[in-house]
């Protein structure tokens, strides 16, 4: 198996050293060579960075890259066996290029671990956490140009759990179908939402929205896949998070 799993970052950080990763260096357009392929060659969308986050290195990789099973992970993030205490444990539990092969013999696509919000729908968290807007242009879009998508927008809104972080491995015949209908409904996005008055965190709306489309293409199209651990590889403020997620909920922190 041509397995290619991208790890998208903006920094040099450490970075595994199984060949099946390929650290990308996303936003590079106008940016200093950090030692890493850069997403600004050959078709690319690198310079929309600010609002397409990991996607421009998503992008370039759908454009430009050849290999059977085309992934992607964050330099902070992985998928791992299992969950396990300090950083460096962490690294150990990455998953190798012959586990991939082994995991992807048997599921086309592999995805982050179930993130459970329990007293919250995937809308509300988002109309919560972010401008409704992008979700809101999301729905109408699916339903003018995709409504055999529809159904699954809705039920998925409608659960409280999701597969976040844009983490994910594919087959590349699936990929490359999921990549032409997730980028052609945020490209119409740009078109019907002004987002000029959004602060830098809100302005990455494509990315924040893309999350929610991953699972909606998966449940329209019944996709047989396996969810798999994720590892931050830092430690993780959870008073700081909860405290940022009360206060949105009610309506305290601007979104900009």
């Amino acid at each position: 198996m041509n397995i290619k799993i991208l790890v998208a970052t903006h920094k040099q950080y450490w970075m595994p050293e199984d060949s099946v990763y390929m650290p990308i260096h996303v936003g590079r357009e106008g940016k200093e060579d950090i030692g890493y392929t850069g997403d600004h060659t050959g078709d690319n969308i690198s310079s929309k960075n600010a609002n397409y986050c990991e996607l421009t290195g998503l992008y370039w990789a759908w454009k430009n890259l050849d290999a059977d099973y085309i992934g992607l992970v964050h330099y902070r993030r992985y998928f791992t066996r299992k969950e396990v205490r300090s950083v460096e444990a962490k690294k150990e539990q990455i998953l190798t290029g012959a586990e991939w092969e082994t995991l992807l013999s048997e599921y086309p696509v592999v995805v982050a671990d179930k993130r459970k919000y329990y007293i919250e729908s995937n809308r509300s968290h988002y109309n919560h956490a972010h401008h409704s807007d992008g979700l809101d242009a999301a729905e109408q879009i699916i339903a003018e140009k995709y409504p055999e998508y529809s159904d699954a927008f809705t039920k998925v809104c409608n659960r409280t759990w999701a597969h976040m972080f844009n983490m994910f491995v594919m087959r590349r015949d699936l990929f490359d179908q999921y990549c032409e209908w997730m980028f052609s409904i945020l490209e119409e996005i740009e078109h019907r939402v002004d987002i000029s008055d959004y602060d830098t965190y809100e302005a990455r709306i494509y990315g924040f929205v893309s999350e929610i489309l991953l699972d909606v293409w998966i449940e329209a199209n019944n996709i047989n896949y396996k969810e798999q651990n994720v590892s931050f590889m830092e430690p993780q403020n959870w008073l700081k998070k909860g405290s940022y997620f009360v206060l949105r909920k009610f309506g305290l922190h601007s979104k900009g």
